[in-house]
């Protein structure tokens, strides 16, 4: 082999999931971050809210 000829193998690639472009509304946080409850009880009750509100649409 000459000294010239390209390198070929493997080459480790770390993958950033923050980073992928398939990926629009992705924030970065600290290691270790928590989402605060108070946004699953939010989350639970406006889709509680919005299923309250489809099953009074439709009579029985």
């Amino acid at each position: 082999m000459t000294a010239n000829s390209p390198q070929t193998g493997q080459i480790a690639v770390t993958i950033d999931p923050a980073r992928r472009p398939d990926v629009l509304l992705r924030r970065r946080h600290p290691e270790g971050h928590q989402v605060s409850a108070w946004w699953m009880i939010g989350a639970f009750l406006a889709v509680s809210a919005a299923v309250v509100a489809l099953v009074n649409m439709f009579p029985a």
